[in-house]
């Protein structure tokens, strides 16, 4: 077998394929996240959180509770004892208060400490169930213009590692951080009360382990940050490249797809690897800072005692100057231990609170995407006929709809019946301002016509039903709803009104009723077999294992391709709409089936209102008229007889004879 010749390619750089979006900005959080949060915890766990603070506090003053101890135990006991020669009656019962103090105060800490754990625990589970609830609601109001522009794995990244990172920030980072910061300003206030000497010479080093936390901390939570963005990136890719596994494997695209992936991942290991370098030199450098800081004051307190250098501090403003005592000495060793721990606590929550601040900041990014603008006022409503024939709305299912229209002028409410009047009047739109996809695009539909479009890909078919939709907002031009603007139209009673069957399926995890269902959630089981029937699709249900209770999962991947487009079709059908678009529905069906499906698809049309967006030809034969579009413009329409007779664009289409050049 002849050795297969190999083209050696340079690496590319990676760019964001259809959906991915615009790369956020590395090492960016958004401003006012910290407050924001704080305050957002607040809003669930007000009454929590307060006590929790006030645990915390107790907390703090714990860890100094044995240096008060010994510095009081040597100067108030054991040297006075020494010195007069007191036995053990002379200093039991200040002993004995002693130690009882000192035990009712770790009593405290013990207490303080089992109460703040248990508090935090509801508090940090309970965020992640408030965040991802809040996240979702609104993901639920953002237009499809977002998740056309965002990588789908990129968003799921938010709901995963960005609030687990979150759920650490809350924790674990912040009440860390203000606990030390409370042990500080006790250890500081104590040590400044103990000895203004000693307490020189911890702020001296204090000042150098800070230049080392703003130089190396700095970098390891600048690498968080983007350790964050990288990760998000890496899921998108991941996600594409599992949604497109079978495009990659048809197309042999599998080592292009690793290389990809291994510079996703060499990118996502380097700011990891950054990141957790500078975390993990920073503790042991302030470690040695703060061993130095403990020899340098057991030396200086030591000489100072020896000299009996008086002094300074600010019990020496009620007590006077006196020696520097051994007690002191001791209690300020230990606070300096204390201290500079405590420093080094800090220090390595740097990174975990610029990470926890990343990921809030996304999730708040999220959240505070703009919603899908909305300023419809005319409603859909159930509606029936007065005995002179006027409609008056109702509270049952009648079958007959109305648009409520309220007028601001004179304060009146009319009534429209839905017919399915679909009228378009020189409308232009773009996806983005510098790109116009429609022109001058005008067309009608009267109730229960059937309206065709057809026409190369790209030449704007689907965009024109995305406008009907409202998916998108048109930039000029008019599209009216049974002599209504459908931007009067709230959004949610105009795509009520409209049955939609999309090319690509998408079944939800659930049963096979559940599915059909979706298109009218009060629909009972009988007006979803019967849509089933409508569709033709109940004949392969009923030879499905459980029929209409077998249990689709992973998009119905347990199903082929033209039966997950039956079950579309019928979810279509139990909507019951006046209005219907089909955008390439009979595509993944075969020629036997279709004819089928035409069958039922003919029932459902009619007295509906229905545009059809074909590839294939024969099954817009039928149609009231035939729109042709070529790049976003409307060249031709007419029956299908009458655009056979002009010999234009459709004739070529549908009979294949292209002029040669």
């Amino acid at each position: 077998m002849a050795e297969q010749k190999t083209y050696e390619q340079k690496p590319r750089a990676i760019r964001p394929m259809r959906g991915r979006g615009m790369p956020v900005p590395k090492g960016a959080i958004k401003k006012g996240t910290l407050p924001r949060l704080i305050k957002t915890v607040f809003k669930y766990y007000k009454w929590q959180m307060i006590v929790a603070f006030v645990c915390i506090f107790f907390n703090a003053m714990g860890s100094l509770v044995s240096s008060v101890f010994m510095q009081s135990l040597i100067d108030e006991v054991i040297t006075p004892a020494i010195r007069e020669h007191l036995g053990y009656d002379g200093v039991r019962v200040k002993l004995i208060t002693m130690v009882i103090g000192m035990a009712s105060a770790y009593m405290i800490v013990i207490i303080a400490g089992f109460f703040y754990n248990r508090i935090m625990a509801v508090v940090t589970q309970g965020m992640l169930y408030h965040l991802r609830e809040d996240m979702f609601a609104k993901m639920q109001n953002l237009p499809i213009k977002y998740f056309d522009t965002h990588a789908h794995g990129e968003i799921m990244s938010t709901y995963t590692n960005d609030t687990d990172a979150t759920r650490q920030l809350i924790g674990q980072s912040l009440p860390t951080l203000l606990s030390s910061s409370l042990t500080l300003l006790v250890s500081v206030s104590l040590m400044i009360w103990y000895s203004l000497w000693l307490f020189l010479v911890v702020a001296v080093c204090t000042f150098a382990m800070t230049l080392v936390v703003k130089k190396i901390g700095g970098n390891s939570a600048k690498y968080m940050v983007a350790q964050q963005h990288s990760l998000a990136e890496e899921e998108g890719f991941v996600e594409e490249m599992m949604k497109g596994q079978k495009v990659v494997k048809v197309f042999t695209h599998e080592e292009r797809a690793k290389e990809d992936f291994e510079r996703l991942n060499a990118k996502l290991f380097k700011d990891s690897e950054r990141a957790h370098k500078f975390g993990n030199i920073l503790g042991p450098i302030l470690g040695n800072i703060g061993n130095f800081t403990y020899v340098l004051i057991a030396i200086i307190g030591g000489l100072l005692y020896t000299l009996e250098v008086k002094n300074i501090g600010a019990s020496s403003l009620f007590f006077g100057l006196q020696t520097l005592s051994i007690g002191t000495i001791i209690a300020f060793l230990g606070m300096s231990r204390n201290f500079t721990q405590i420093v080094n606590q800090m220090s390595q929550q740097i990174s975990m609170i610029a990470m926890g601040l990343a990921g809030a900041s996304r999730v708040f990014t999220l959240m505070d995407e703009a919603p899908e603008h909305d300023d419809g006022y005319v409603t859909l409503v159930n509606a029936k006929k007065d005995e002179n024939g006027n409609l008056v709305e109702t509270q049952e299912r009648t079958g007959l709809w109305a648009w409520k229209h309220y007028h601001k002028a004179d304060g009146t409410t009319t009534y429209t019946e839905l017919r399915g009047e679909i009228v378009l009047d020189s409308v232009d739109f773009g996806y983005t301002e510098d790109k116009q996809v429609l022109t001058d695009v005008s067309l009608y539909a009267k109730p229960g016509q059937k309206i065709a479009f057809v026409g190369a890909t790209g030449a704007g078919k689907t965009t024109i039903t995305n406008l009907i939709n409202r998916f998108y907002d048109i930039a000029d031009g008019k599209i009216r709803y049974d002599g209504i603007n459908i931007n009067k139209i709230r959004k949610s009673d105009l795509r009520r009104s409209l049955g939609i069957v999309l090319q690509d399926v998408n079944l939800f995890t659930g049963t096979v009723m559940d599915n059909i269902r979706y298109g009218r959630l009060d629909a009972t089981d009988e007006e979803c077999i019967q849509a089933a029937k409508l569709a033709n699709a109940d004949d392969f249900i009923c030879r499905l294992p459980d029929g209409y209770d077998t249990m689709l999962t992973n998009n119905g991947a347990n199903l082929s391709q033209g039966q997950r487009q039956l079950l579309s079709i019928a979810r279509a059908a139990v909507a019951d709409a006046p209005a219907m678009i089909l955008d390439e529905a009979t595509s993944s069906i075969d020629t036997r089936t279709e004819a089928l499906v035409n069958d039922g698809m003919d029932k459902l049309m009619h007295g509906r209102t229905v545009f059809v967006i074909a590839h294939r030809l024969s099954t817009v034969r039928n149609s009231d008229a035939i729109m042709v579009l070529d790049h976003g413009k409307i060249i031709e329409r007419g029956t299908h007889e009458q655009l056979l007779e002009q010999k234009g664009t459709y004739y070529q289409l549908y009979t294949g004879a292209f002029e040669l050049e």
